[in-house]
């Protein structure tokens, strides 16, 4: 018989307490199809308790008590087909919890259903855009529980000291859970538009007609209209096409002068005051921020958001500006927001530009194509930008549009659910929703389906297999690389239940996850930065470990807080589970990763013959 250490017999002790509410005993109908609807709307129908619940109860929603209530674990210690065989267990348990739910934002979490929850078995990361509909603690936190990882503000509306409200939410949320959880400040970025007409009615016009855009501040008519961007007068070409209010209008330029575009309208329809315009077939000479984008940054700077969207990059010297201006407002920082890059311009696809963009910035999303690329075009764009960004192992977003539907409805159509599992089956790192977690009636359903997707995809044999046939080679010759190639071979031949990695930027852990293992990554970092960072990448485990308890003298002590931490995440559950550990020495050193290990849970001082 073998002796655990007590510290550990402790841990495994609060695991099985925290499992033992969970029956086990018959397969969840998912697995055998027409099931999962039943599982899903068993979760609904919990949902809709709570609402009830809580709209007939006082709220209590202190963020002060929620940062003060006690820190749970959390991960879960079964595979992906053992929880989903527990699916119709945990809706039952959800809907009996409801009925108790009323003051759930300051209770203590609990730790049953969240190690049992598939919420903590999916590697695609998930990211909820925060508004009017996801404002308080309650719904934050519900949709954390749903799946979120990371949560967006969007700058385009609200007021600043709005979105240092949701930051502080989302903050106390972290605290409550033990949980890193990242924030994405999301900048508006240059909205071109037009002036205004004489009729506020707008005008009509007509396929076939000639309509000028010109520099003439005079109200506009059903000929011309002032458009206040003197670059795109300049841009564009006879031939080019300029699209008006998202496309509802095009035009093809016809003839230009000083001052002055004629056009030949091909997709009639009504233009009014103030309309976007997209230039697909130039590249204009502005700034990628505007004015109020750089207020907005110097605001996101201060309040400490972890990443920083740019919308509507065109080229990468766009990346580099907004770079310059991060590391200008503190230059002594070790660790500013990292950068994500929105591609929702044509441009971004000629030459070169793509594969510099990526190398530039630290995450890339599919933003709005739709807009100025060809719908056709869209899908093959978007294998396009993962491809790129997992041959340089930068994590990749699909966002827009998602879940579409259900800013109205409980559940999507068929065609959303299959565009989300099919940018999982491409290989993103995450996906994401806007309108539908933030203004949508059914914002915490929206994020479960989501989730329920993601999971469905990942235990699907087609997904490891395409994983597998696309895996890109890691090249660089370093031996950080080597160690993470050596640790992948590792695990797979070993059968470890997960890879752990101490890293103190995050490039370790990101480069395993490039690799796309099938074992979870759990990544140990000193620095909040890094595991608010890592919660983009796929497959990640992101865990903050204090340097004082982070003792890097002694290997041995390192790999005891590796298998503590492993255990109380849920990534191993047995003494006999293997982790495969890698680390650099010296401790910190970016790009050192030279050591590889294999330990079992219980302990580096534990080595079972059967091993």
């Amino acid at each position: 018989m073998r002796v655990l250490s007590p510290a550990l017999s402790l841990l495994l002790l609060a695991a099985t307490d925290a499992f033992s509410p969970i029956s086990i005993g018959r397969p969840s109908t998912i697995l055998y199809g027409g099931g999962g609807m039943d599982a899903y709307a068993a979760q609904i129908a919990a949902i809709a308790q709570n609402k009830q619940l809580a709209s007939s109860s006082d709220p209590v929603s202190s963020i002060a008590a929620a940062a003060a209530t006690p820190s749970v674990g959390y991960g879960s210690a079964s595979s992906y087909l053992d929880t989903l065989s527990r699916t119709d267990a945990i809706a039952a348990d959800m809907l009996d919890s409801s009925r108790k739910a009323s003051t759930a934002a300051s209770a203590p979490a609990k730790t049953d259903n969240f190690k049992s929850s598939p919420r903590w078995r999916k590697k695609t990361k998930q990211l909820a855009t925060l508004g009017p509909a996801s404002s308080d603690f309650e719904m934050i936190e519900k949709l954390f529980l749903a799946g979120a990882d990371v949560f967006r503000l969007n700058f385009s509306h609200g007021e600043h000291a709005q979105k240092k409200e949701l930051l502080d939410i989302i903050r106390a949320v972290e605290a409550k859970y033990d949980h890193p959880i990242a924030i994405l400040g999301d900048l508006q970025g240059p909205k071109i538009r037009t002036g205004t007409f004489a009729n506020s009615a707008g005008e009509l016009l007509q396929a076939g007609q000639i309509f000028r855009f010109d520099s003439d501040e005079t109200p506009g008519n059903a000929q011309r209209v002032f458009l206040p961007h003197p670059e795109i007068l300049e841009a564009s070409e006879v031939g080019h096409v300029l699209l008006i209010d998202d496309g509802k209008v095009k035009v093809v330029v016809s003839g230009k002068g000083p001052g002055y575009l004629d056009c030949e309208v091909v997709v009639g329809g009504m233009i009014k005051d103030r309309k976007g315009v997209n230039t697909p077939d130039s590249i204009l000479e502005i700034s990628c921020l505007t004015p109020k984008d750089r207020e907005d940054l110097d605001y996101m700077l201060g309040i400490g958001v972890d990443w920083v969207a740019l919308s509507f990059v065109q080229r990468p010297e766009d990346i580099v500006e907004i770079k310059r201006l991060i590391m200008s407002y503190n230059p002594n920082n070790a660790n500013p927001p990292h950068i994500m890059a929105k591609i929702e311009k044509p441009s971004c696809f000629w030459g070169d530009n793509l594969e510099r963009i990526v190398e530039l910035c630290d995450v890339v999303a599919r933003g709005d194509l739709g807009v100025e690329c060809q719908p056709e075009d869209v899908p093959i764009l978007q294998k396009t930008i993962i491809d790129e960004c997992r041959a340089q192992g930068k994590p990749s977003v699909v966002a827009t549009q998602m879940m579409e539907s259900m800013i109205e409805s409980p559940t999507p159509t068929r065609a959303e659910a299959s565009d989300a599992a099919t940018a999982i089956y491409d290989g993103a790192d995450a996906i994401m929703l806007s309108a539908e977690s933030a203004a949508g009636l059914y914002p915490e359903e929206s994020v479960l389906m989501q989730q329920r997707i993601i999971n469905r995809v990942e235990g699907d044999s087609h997904y490891s297999k395409y994983l597998q046939a696309t895996r890109p080679k890691i090249t660089d010759g370093s031996t950080a690389s080597a160690i993470i190639l050596a640790a992948r071979s590792v695990a797979r031949n070993v059968n470890a239940k997960c890879i752990a990695s101490f890293t103190n930027g995050g490039e370790t852990a990101r480069k395993a996850s490039m690799k796309r293992p099938e074992q979870p990554i759990c990544a140990i970092s000193p620095l909040k930065e890094t595991c608010r960072h890592l919660a983009m990448s796929w497959g990640v485990y992101p865990e903050y470990c204090p340097t004082e308890k982070l003792n890097t003298d002694n290997f041995r002590d390192m790999l005891r807080t590796c298998c503590e931490i492993t255990l109380r995440k849920g990534l191993v559950s047995d003494d006999k589970d293997l982790i495969v550990v890698t680390a650099g020495f010296p401790f910190g050193t970016p790009g050192a990763a030279n050591i590889i290990r294999v330990i079992p849970a219980a302990g580096p001082s534990y080595w079972d013959e059967t091993l």
